[in-house]
């Protein structure tokens, strides 16, 4: 079979993240960390009673044991990289204390220094918890519908337009819609949200999800390799393995503190012995210690695992980072720019007014004008379709006769009454002072004012408007409380602008923009406010998500912005950034108590070495220690 253009290999997690030895890899490290630790205490009761000759024969075991495997790694990183790293400086430290018969703090080096990589492998494994666990929510099999028959098939086997039925209970394998039954579902594996959601005909669904009370099915309008939840663990992935600014910096900063230490224990080996005239045991016992405490373990360990764990901690609750170095520039930003439909907004229009005028009930009018709209496919005409579903009770009449006319509106006859429903002045009628007053106020604050006439008189006035999503105002409030300066970008009139804008509370608008001009615009809001993100959703929003120091992406947006954006929200709640900025301001704070902790600990223990007050195994264990605390700390970014 070839595995390269066989799809279900495709639907397959990565090697690299969902590896089922990992877990024995770390268990194998614990193991021989602990024989080694059972050698050391056998090498040193055979010392003390005398038999010196096997006390150092069952060292040597401990240190063969303990330390092949960070041998190993750090030889083997040394060669690819040509660089010298941590591993062999224990390596040599360990060697140098047993070449002047320290074997017992030797091979105690060598234990911490296991026993702390295993540690540390555990941890790091830790931090991918969230997606490895995400991965195992992806069903293999779906429940095909065929000619009336039911057949078992794997996920990869289904194509666009099957129909699956998905039971009570069970995952749902591909993304897709309904087209018959009702449900609910758990959407937690993709929104992070643990509240489930009502779905019936024509909703769409998701791989990954929980079907939790009724029969459904499914019409599959992706493939597997596809899914919404393959772009997610795909997106942590490629984030999990790319490394932030500040990781950079370690890792070329550790190859040249690498080759400063050895530089200076190579003098420390010779110079005290004539200058403080300490002996030469004293001399390479003094540089042996040298060599472990001003190892920067803990420093190298300061960063990637505090990283992966926000990177991680984000996944869960529905927002994905790109790579380390977006999260990290979050909490640099200092302004947003918001795209107003489909972001701030819901991207739909509503009625939010009907006035009837003429004598005949609003009832009626309403019943009318929706019995002619429901025969139109524009979104205003759709909007009042369904705005009279949810307040009629009275089923639609057919109209006897229907005419779209382009850019004005349509025009309709029931029961021998000419109708029409439009612009303004589509069919000229009289209009009140009153009525064209209300219509102006309507139209100044942001809304289409659509005019129903009968017979020549002005019968209603609806006015339809994309409404604001109802979290939009708390989400730039909390963003405010972090002082960030908001922005929308529209291609609205500065009318409609301005009344979204003073909705939504965002600080400043700008309307009239065009898909180049937002690009424009955001470049001039760089360079006045420096760090800036852009939020948007649509097609036209990518060039200014590319420009952007940040780019963010609405979950339900368009590929292009998805495939642009650095950082996902996989649900449309705009809340998430102001939590993915606290996460990121959260990072760099611990990534900064990490950074000065390990390098306060280094100065220490050197300072202590030349005081001539610290030996070896306490040199070890608080150099080891620091290490793992490090790791520890990262690890809080876990926790919401």
């Amino acid at each position: 079979m070839n595995t390269e253009t066989n799809p279900v290999y495709q639907t397959q997690p990565a090697a690299e993240t969902r590896n089922p030895f990992a877990a024995i890899k770390t268990h194998a490290e614990l193991i021989a960390a602990l024989f080694s630790g059972v050698l050391i205490l056998a090498g040193w009761l055979l010392d003390r009673e005398g038999f010196q000759s096997a006390s150092v024969a069952v060292y040597l075991a401990a240190f063969v044991i303990g330390g092949f495997a960070k041998a190993k790694e750090g030889i083997e990183d040394t060669i690819e990289n040509k660089e010298l790293n941590v591993e062999m400086l224990m390596i040599f430290a360990a060697i140098g204390s047993a070449i002047i018969g320290y074997w017992t703090e030797g091979a105690i080096l060598i234990f911490i220094f296991a026993l702390s990589g295993a540690l540390e492998t555990y941890t790091m494994n830790k931090s991918h918890k969230e997606i490895s666990a995400l991965m195992d929510l992806q069903p293999e099999e779906a429940l095909l519908l065929s000619a009336g028959q039911e057949k078992i098939v794997h996920v990869s086997e289904l194509v666009i337009g099957d129909h699956i039925l998905v039971k009570p209970g069970e995952r749902v394998p591909s993304d897709g819609k309904i087209v018959k039954g009702q449900t609910t579902i758990d959407e937690a594996a993709i929104t992070g949200e643990s509240m489930p959601v009502s779905k019936g005909a024509d909703d769409e669904i998701f791989a990954g999800t929980v079907n939790l009370n009724g029969s459904i099915t499914v019409e599959i309008t992706k493939l597997s390799n596809d899914t919404l939840f393959q772009k997610i663990i795909k997106l942590v992935q490629s984030a999990q393995s790319e490394k932030s600014p500040s990781q950079l910096f370690i890792e070329k900063f550790e190859g040249r503190y690498v080759k400063v230490v050895l530089s200076v224990v190579a003098l420390m080996m010779i110079l005290p012995h004539f200058l403080l005239g300490w002996s030469w045991t004293e001399t390479f016992y003094r540089a042996m210690i040298l060599l472990v405490v001003a190892s920067p373990c803990a420093l190298v360990a300061s960063i990637m695992p505090a990283t992966l764990a926000a990177i991680s901690n984000g996944a869960r609750h529905g927002i994905l980072f790109k790579g380390g170095v977006h999260l990290e520039n979050l909490s640099h930003l200092h302004a947003i720019a918001f795209d107003k439909t489909g972001t701030l907004t819901k991207g739909k229009p509503e009625v939010t007014d009907f006035v009837a005028v003429s004598d005949v009930s609003a009832e009626e009018i309403l019943a009318v004008t929706a019995s002619i709209e429901r025969h139109s496919t524009h979104p205003l005409a759709q909007a009042i379709v369904k705005y009279a579903t949810e307040q009629l009770n009275q089923p639609l009449s057919e109209p006897d006769y229907i005419e779209d006319v382009p850019g004005w509106g349509v025009k309709a006859v029931i029961a021998n009454e000419e109708w029409t429903i439009g612009k303004a002045n589509f069919s000229p009628s009289n209009q009140t002072e009153e009525f064209k007053l209300k219509a102006e106020a309507l139209a100044q604050s942001g809304k289409t004012v659509v005019h129903v006439t009968r017979g020549g008189e002005l019968a209603a006035i609806i006015a339809l408007k994309d409404v604001v999503r109802q979290e939009t105002k708390a989400a730039i409030e909390l963003l405010k409380k972090q002082g960030i300066y908001t922005i929308m970008l529209t291609g609205d009139s500065k009318e409609t602008a301005a009344a979204i804008a003073a909705e939504s509370h965002v600080d400043e608008f700008i309307a009239e923009c065009l898909p180049e001009t937002k690009v424009d615009q955001l470049k001039a809001l760089k360079e006045k406010y420096g760090n800036v993100a852009m939020v948007g959703d649509g097609i036209n929003d990518a060039p200014a998500l590319a420009s952007a120091n940040v780019g963010i992406a609405m979950g339900e947006g368009t590929d292009v912005a998805l495939e642009t954006a650095d950082v996902v929200l996989m649900k449309n709640e705009l809340p998430k950034i102001a939590e993915a900025i606290s996460l990121s301001r959260r990072m760099n704070a611990i990534v900064k108590q990490n950074i000065i902790f390990s390098i306060t600990v280094i100065m220490v223990l050197i300072s202590s070495n030349f005081l001539q007050v610290l030996d070896l195994p306490y040199g070890v264990i608080g150099h080891e220690g620091s290490t793992i605390l490090v790791i520890l700390n990262s690890l809080r970014l876990l926790r919401s």
